[in-house]
């Protein structure tokens, strides 16, 4: 008998993703003024009402109630009958200034010595399950409900769907951790109400979600994880009925509430600090992002088959105050000798190949950059790492500036998903001797 592991994913739609992504677009919106804003955004969403509160830093001057509600809109909720939309719900702001206390612990005069923005330990992990080196539960989870907003946003198919979503996907593991089968699906979605017969409308839904939906995630899989589908998946599909009130009226929302889905779905660690709504000062998001890196990079170099990192930090403080590495036994490096490396062996050399310190973190991956919302849902890790042109609202020599109806705008270049780049995998094979 082997293991049964399970993780879940929730949609760009569900009310605690509806507050992550508004948070998020403050930060973006901020960072387009003043690329050394200092952020910390939470929002709650409820019934006709979304409600942001924190601390910010900023030199420029930014619309909150107009971020707000495109973002709101952008996701789907654009219904009167939802109870909740961008073009008529109340708006709450109490953001404020940034504590000086705080402030004081972060800025340097030599930016290379910018202190971390709070204490704390962050994690990042990879293994070989998947081409991303993310675990099948946690991709699969995604890939369900990114494929269901598709559909949703195309209006083809399933034209009762609704913005709010959620999956759970549980994988049989034999005893040696391999993955053999997927045991259980579970997909609940938002829908109209669009049969008088209940128990009609659900089947409805039910065989779209069995011969649409899953067919078009399978086939994006490689073929090693398409043959962990059969005949004999248990298929749970809004196993407690109708599932027309959905959203922050059917449920409030909180930013920071699922850390497990924006991370790796209970696999690996989890430091406890929530990501969405903090620029890159704060740790808690800078942090795992780089140990993510790491992680990534170790397995795609060979070194091993599965990695979890750990870094900690001192509030104010730019070295971390301890770092540590779990190859769970996976580890494939030897000394001259000939014996196997131990993980502590391993994390001293590792650690003289990544500078951990925030300022070298954030000028790694460009965290200065409007680039948050994107990683507000469908998680943070195991995406695509791309370049894309944003407008921001200064000036400087790595932006452009083009004049269109009279109007100068000014557009840069910046990486998404930098942390996901195998950009040191030939440094620590030298390292290492691979």
């Amino acid at each position: 008998m082997g293991y049964l592991f399970t993780s879940e994913s929730v949609s760009e739609g569900h009310p605690d993703k509806v507050a992550d992504q508004i948070s998020d677009s403050i930060l973006d919106e901020m960072l387009r003024f003043d690329p050394e804003s200092k952020v910390a955004v939470e929002t709650m969403v409820t019934t006709g009402l979304a409600v942001v509160a924190g601390e910010v830093k900023t030199k420029g001057y930014v619309d909150v109630q107009s971020v707000i509600r495109d973002t709101i809109n952008d996701i789907g909720y654009t219904k009167a009958t939802y109870r909740f939309d961008g073009n008529s719900c109340g708006v709450l702001s109490a953001i404020h200034e940034q504590s000086p206390d705080i402030n004081q612990g972060v800025e340097r005069k030599l930016p290379e010595e910018q202190g971390a923005g709070d204490q704390g330990m962050m994690f990042g992990y990879a293994c070989r399950e998947m081409d991303n080196l993310m675990p099948i539960t946690t991709e699969i989870s995604h890939l369900l409900l990114q494929k269901l907003a598709e559909i949703r946003r195309e209006g083809k198919e399933m034209t009762y769907l609704g913005p709010d979503s959620k999956s759970q996907v549980t994988v049989e593991y034999n005893e040696g951790w391999k993955p053999v089968r997927i045991e259980t699906i579970v997909v609940s979605t938002q829908h109209d109400d669009f049969d008088k017969d209940e128990n009609h409308m659900l089947n409805i839904i039910y065989n779209d979600v069995k011969n649409i939906l899953i067919p078009a995630v399978k086939a994006k899989l490689p073929t090693n994880i398409q043959s962990l589908f059969n005949d004999d998946i248990k298929l749970h599909v809004n196993p407690t009925g109708k599932f027309v009130t959905g959203g922050p009226h059917g449920d409030s929302g909180l930013t920071g509430r699922k850390i497990i889905v924006d991370t790796y779905g209970g696999r690996g660690a989890h430091g406890g600090g929530a990501f969405s709504g903090k620029d890159a000062s704060k740790v808690d998001r800078s942090a795992a992002y780089a140990t993510r890196h790491i992680a990534k990079n170790m397995v795609a170099a060979g070194l091993a088959d599965e990695v979890l990192v750990q870094v900690a930090y001192a509030i104010g403080v730019a070295s971390p105050v301890g770092f540590y590495v779990n190859t769970f036994g996976t580890a494939k490096v030897k000394d001259a000798s000939g014996q196997h490396l131990t993980d502590s062996q391993i994390a001293d050399t590792i650690q003289g190949i990544f500078d951990l310190k925030p300022y070298a973190i954030i000028k790694r991956f460009g965290l200065k950059n409007p680039i948050f919302k994107s990683t507000a849902a469908y998680g943070h890790f195991g995406r695509d790492p791309y370049k894309k042109e944003v407008e921001v609202y200064y000036h400087d020599e790595n932006t452009i500036s083009r004049t269109e109806k009279n109007v100068t705008r000014h557009y840069k270049t910046v990486d998404f998903f930098a942390w996901e780049k195998t950009d040191y995998v030939d440094n620590i094979r030298k390292a290492f001797s691979l």
